[in-house]
């Protein structure tokens, strides 16, 4: 560790360059920082507060089911303790019946979790990790997962069935054998259960603000402004390391493939480069410009083909695009915006030199260029980056081949990829294609960690609403039946069924309201809590809050039509049958 330190600082000394540049070191005893990791830990944090969020709304979910079947049961146990049986018998009774509950769910959940896996192993693969091509990614379900399963299971059925345990263990008889058959229960108890439907509503809530927020954020990464159009991009990769051919000769047969490719019928331009924006991988070098010696930055270097910029749609802000006779005349270069700006200010570039620290193909070392040309910028790493400072160079000049074809459709990309097959097996002999793809799955898979965590929060948000239809349909199923005595006696006094109706609707707003008011509250809290680990988050936009909120009340009021329907139809004579 010394030895290298002091290299570093040798090598600092020596080089000005090196001196400016950061250098970072981190322990390896909890792994490698790879780009893997680096890409999804935080993403991983968010989804795994959404699961345990999810986890929470499922077990009140089942909570509360079970102390409504308490309460129905209540007749049941006064017997068996009349009968004999412990306390201690019932509390294990009970707490058997929550754990094979957690159990089947649990497996349930494992074996939906093989199925799940390959659909986010879909979504991974898609995206360009930069990870060696013997990395394989693995979510299959293992022992230490099958472990934790088990744990949680164990753990929510002691939990969230010790509340009707307990409930069922202070069961008396005599107050039980009294109710008849009808279920009874106190106010507390009533309360408990409708605060616990309400937490389901609030986490529901929260699910569904965080899905909305996450959809959205991802649809405004896809829709930034990339400094070029994706749409109807057809990219091409080519390997001509293995071809056998000289530059001069590949060169002509690029020429005229991309002449060919032109003419078929869909494809409006062609073009050849060395890298593709959103691609991850562009050279960069040291560059000088003439006047300003003491000006030298690093820009980014891609190897283009004329017609480019027509074909990415890239606005030419000032001078010409390269043209096929620039190949036997003086070195010439393209420049984004950004260098301009950073290198001439409010001058112009067009005609002024700039000078490279590179080597030609050809073996010109620092050669000098002149600027004919500037265009606007375009992001070729990531999404949310600034567009780098760009030179753009002759490929054909510089005889250094692009190995990136890129065609511009009036149709689907896909339908023209037969005729391109062709035009390259049949003038590219020896050249394989190793890719084709199009520029908007290329946009997507340098959105993966977002795509996961849209997908999966969407996939959340569904399935925790259902739950939380589930418990407020089963709350007021239970009203209804705990009420019936009291609905038969005001439909005999004359209570309209539309007043019936407005009493269990009544029920499910008041239910609804309250839980998407705090649920509204936890939908800030998390958002907060996402956008500390994930940049770029919208924050302020209250459209995804808005959206659950009102998606909550709907289903509550879906979920309150079935009881309310009922309420409505009681026959008050067979409501008063006991009195």
């Amino acid at each position: 560790m010394a030895v290298l330190f002091r290299t570093a600082i040798e090598a600092a000394n020596t080089n000005p360059f090196i001196r400016t540049m950061k250098f970072e070191m981190e322990s390896a005893g909890s792994g490698l920082s790879s780009p893997l990791r680096q890409r999804f830990s935080k993403p991983l944090l968010v989804l795994m507060t959404i699961v345990s969020v999810l986890l929470l709304l499922a077990c009140t979910n089942v909570a509360s089911l079970l102390l409504a079947r308490g309460a129905a049961r209540q007749h049941e146990m006064g017997v068996r303790i009349c009968l004999g049986a412990g306390r201690l018998r019932l509390l294990r009774q009970v707490l058997t019946e929550s754990l094979l509950l957690s159990v089947a769910g649990s497996l349930f959940g494992v074996y939906l979790a093989y199925f799940g896996a390959n659909a986010l192993l879909h979504i991974i693969r898609s995206g360009r990790m930069m990870l060696p091509p013997h990395f394989e990614i693995r979510l299959d379900p293992d022992l230490h997962v099958l472990l934790f399963t088990g744990s949680v299971a164990l753990l929510t059925a002691v939990l969230f069935g010790l509340a009707p345990a307990v409930r069922a263990l202070r069961t008396a008889p005599a107050a039980a054998l009294q109710q008849s058959g009808r279920t009874g229960e106190t106010s507390f108890r009533w309360l408990f259960g409708k605060a616990l439907v309400v937490a389901q509503v609030a986490f529901s809530v929260m699910l569904l603000s965080a899905a909305a927020l996450f959809l959205g954020y991802l649809s405004n990464l896809r829709n930034l402004d990339l400094g070029f159009r994706k749409d109807h991009l057809l990219l091409v990769t080519l390997d001509p390391a293995h071809s056998g051919s000289n530059n001069q000769q590949l060169a002509r047969q690029c020429q005229q493939l991309l002449d060919r490719l032109a003419a078929i019928p869909g494809v409006r331009s062609a073009t050849l480069s060395g890298s593709t924006p959103i691609s991850g991988a562009v050279a960069a070098a040291f560059a000088t410009v003439e006047g300003h010696l003491e000006n030298r930055r690093v820009v980014s270097i891609n190897y283009v083909a004329p017609n480019f910029f027509q074909t990415y749609s890239t606005p030419l802000l000032a001078g010409r695009d390269f043209v096929f006779r620039d190949q036997t005349g003086p070195h010439v270069a393209i420049i984004n915006q950004a260098m301009a700006r950073d290198y001439f200010g409010d001058d112009s570039p067009i005609g002024k030199h700039v000078t490279l620290d590179h080597v030609t193909q050809r073996g010109d070392e620092k050669p000098t260029y002149e600027i004919v040309g500037v265009v606007g910028g375009a992001k070729y790493s990531e999404l949310r980056e600034v567009p780098p400072r760009t030179i753009y160079l002759d490929t054909f000049q510089d005889e250094r081949l692009g190995s990136q074809l890129t065609l511009r459709t009036g149709v689907n990309p896909e339908a023209v990829i037969p005729d391109v097959n062709q035009a390259v097996n049949e003038l590219l002999k020896t050249v394989p294609i190793a890719r084709v793809t199009t520029m908007a799955d290329q946009v997507d898979a340098a959105l993966v960690p977002e795509r996961l965590i849209a997908t999966l929060s969407g996939c959340f948000g569904a399935l925790g609403t259902l739950l939380a239809a589930v418990g407020v349909y089963g709350l007021l199923a239970y009203t209804v039946t705990r009420r019936t005595h009291e609905i038969g006696i005001r439909i005999a006094l004359g209570a309209s069924y539309s007043k019936v109706t407005r009493m269990v609707v009544g029920d499910a707003l008041r239910i609804a309201g309250v839980g998407t008011a705090a649920g509204t509250l936890l939908a800030f809290w998390g958002r907060r809590f996402a956008a500390h680990l994930i940049q770029d988050l919208p924050m302020k936009s209250i459209f995804p809050v808005f959206v659950g909120t009102v998606a909550m009340i709907a289903i509550a009021l879906l979920a309150a039509y079935l009881p309310a329907r009922r309420a409505a139809t009681v026959d008050p004579m067979v409501a008063l049958r006991y009195e």
